[in-house]
């Protein structure tokens, strides 16, 4: 695309693809997925420009946009970039304070929310909000309770439909710079309040074109909008299939993400680890009822794969006839069927980053047929600064360093970046700034890694380390990946920083639990009873033991403790992209953290 610009992009895309279906929603009353087609989503995208000029949005404005994953939320982004103003995402599941202090930072005028909860809880901090001089609500069904500054999206996109602010729109249009500023981004964090990512719309551009040179994909391509499109790496990728017209299915509710996914059958998804490894866990569960013949079948099915997709295909090296012929074998009478029960049947690529994912489990989806693409990013860097190629990534790295990205590994072997997807910082924020950068303009990412060739590893967050009183320096992601694998942990939350030993606090993945129970014929009344359990605590220090086999001494978990509910968005224990506040976490839990260490006895790590 020449001159290619995102305030241009749907328009552009109009013209050439009219009648192609390019969204997707679900109709909850017809219960049935409803395409929204090129020509109508430009036509929609203008109508809500228009509007957002008529009310007095000007160029460089910041606008919000604070909703799960529907058609409303792509058209006002696109609509803001056709106006020059800035978008400013904001997930759906924000408290009240939490939307009030982006507001606030960014001065924003104008806002557009989801529904019912959404709007309410812009409406509890209305009075705590001067700047903000309109709400506009996607859902029609949300009632408004008659304040003056909130609005119908039905309603707000019939104001300015006249020439007048069509023409401003189409001037600013053709005014639109690289240089603009696209996106503020606001960090959840694992410590402090929210920082404004800026990106700009020459990061924007320059995405899509490494992605390009990366990896295919075509106008016949499915995806499915999974993780929430406030989240860099979704709305990244969503805007790549936008630019390459491939249709975008938009799931608004992640919990029902098994079942969407079985009715979609996506080519594409990008997907958070947590979401493979539960997946992991279910497939393995399902072979474990098997007949010992039909087990027998299935390792030798992956044997098989795994000397097929990562000993061969891989490294690029031409399997040997008879292992082709064996893999045809086990990929069309056994992979194809635990391929189609999760609903990934016609998978092409399935984007994966955000969090540590164990080697074992890549291998074990690329075996089987399942092309995970690995990678690693940050909303600072739009997203990928490295991702497995098709042939020839490494196992163990997060993939191959992107073209036109460069990195380098700086003091406390710190991974740094440098190139046009990099932030420009955070809005409002020089005092940040003048450390996330190094004196010759390398952003600082935070993370520890290293680099052999092309390949990047990344080792552990340099902010998350900790350090044991014995002097021993101990991540705490690491162990969480090992030992959240686990079918009965939903989550883990390591503790040990200045301590003599390392404890962790564990939230039972219930339904599991609940079913050992009854095979063990565990009575009990209450959740709290059932995880008190000698049984289950048994269970627990024995599933932790052989998961941790493989780490140091001064590394194993030595001490842990159940709860009954699990870490949550609302009490500010995880972040909104599922990553644990340890802090908040110690903050909650420091009684429990305390009778841990209390009742240590003479438990002292190995040196």
């Amino acid at each position: 695309m020449n001159n290619f610009h995102f305030a241009t992009l749907v328009f552009n895309q109009a013209k050439k693809y009219s009648k192609r279906n390019i969204l997707y929603y679900k109709d909850e009353f017809l219960n049935k997925w409803l395409g929204i087609t090129w020509f109508d989503l430009a036509n929609r995208v203008m109508s809500v420009a228009r509007a957002l000029a008529y009310i007095g949005v000007k160029e460089h404005d910041m606008v919000g946009i604070c909703s799960q994953n529907m058609p409303q939320s792509i058209m006002a982004d696109f609509a803001n970039y056709a106006n020059r103003a800035v978008s400013v995402p904001m997930y759906a599941t924000l408290s009240p304070a939490q939307i009030a202090f982006i507001v606030n930072d960014s001065k924003m005028k104008v806002i557009f929310v989801g529904e019912q909860l959404q709007y309410d809880n812009v409406l509890a901090e209305i009075n705590n909000m001067p700047s903000l001089e309109k709400i506009i609500v996607f859902d029609s069904k949300t009632n408004l309770k008659n304040n003056s500054k909130a609005i119908h999206f039905n309603d707000f996109i019939k104001l300015g439909d006249n020439s007048k602010y069509e023409d401003i729109v189409e001037q600013r249009k053709k005014e639109a710079q690289e240089s603009d500023l696209a996106i503020v981004l606001y960090t959840s964090g694992t410590t402090g309040e929210p920082k404004g990512v800026m990106l700009l719309h020459s990061a924007l551009i320059e995405c899509m074109r490494i992605h390009k040179m990366r990896i295919k994909i075509t106008k016949n391509d499915t995806s499915l909008a999974f993780l929430p499109l406030t989240h860099i790496f979704e709305r990244g990728w969503t805007y790549f299939c936008l630019y390459n017209s491939a249709a975008v299915f938009l799931n608004s509710k992640p919990a029902e993400i098994s079942t969407v996914i079985k009715e979609v059958k996506p080519t594409m998804m990008c997907s958070v680890p947590r979401f493979w490894e539960k997946v992991g866990i279910g497939v393995k569960d399902k072979i474990s009822t098997f007949s010992p013949f039909k087990q027998g079948m299935i390792m030798w099915a992956m044997a098989i794969g795994k000397r097929y997709n990562i000993d061969n295909v891989r490294i690029g090296k031409h399997a040997p006839f008879w292992l082709w012929l064996r893999y045809k074998f086990a990929s069309k009478f056994i992979f194809s069927q635990l391929r189609k029960a999760i609903g990934i049947e016609n998978g092409v690529l399935f984007p994966v980053a955000g969090a540590a994912m164990s080697e074992a489990l890549i291998v074990f989806f690329r075996s089987i047929g399942i092309p995970i693409c690995y990678g690693y990013g940050l909303s600072e860097t739009t997203a990928t600064v490295s991702c497995y190629p098709y042939k020839n990534y490494t196992l163990g790295s997060v993939g191959d360093i992107m073209p036109g990205v460069e990195v380098r590994i700086g003091e406390d072997n710190e991974i740094q970046v440098k190139g046009k997807t990099i932030t420009t910082g955070y809005y409002n924020r020089p005092e940040i700034n003048a450390t996330s950068f190094t004196p010759d303009g390398w952003f600082r990412t935070g993370d520890a890694g290293k680099i052999v060739g092309n390949s990047l590893y990344m080792t552990e967050r340099i902010k998350d380390l900790f350090k044991t009183s014995n002097g021993k320096y101990i991540s705490p992601q690491q162990i969480e990946t090992v030992l959240g694998n686990d079918k009965y942990i939903e989550q883990i939350a390591v503790i040990g920083n200045n301590r003599n030993f390392v404890t962790a606090i564990i939230a039972p993945a219930i339904e599991p639990l609940k079913q050992f129970a009854q095979e063990q014929n565990i009575k009990y009344e209450t959740i709290e009873e059932l995880i008190s359990n000698d049984k289950i605590i048994a269970l627990y220090q024995q599933r932790i033991d052989e998961g941790q086999k493989d780490l140091a001494s001064f590394e194993k978990v030595k001490k842990f403790r159940l709860i009954k509910t699990g870490f949550t968005l609302e009490s500010g224990e995880i972040t909104s992209t599922l990553k644990i506040r340890r802090a908040v976490i110690q903050q909650h839990y420091a009684s429990i953290i305390e009778e841990m260490y209390a009742d240590a006895g003479n438990i002292m790590p190995k040196i």
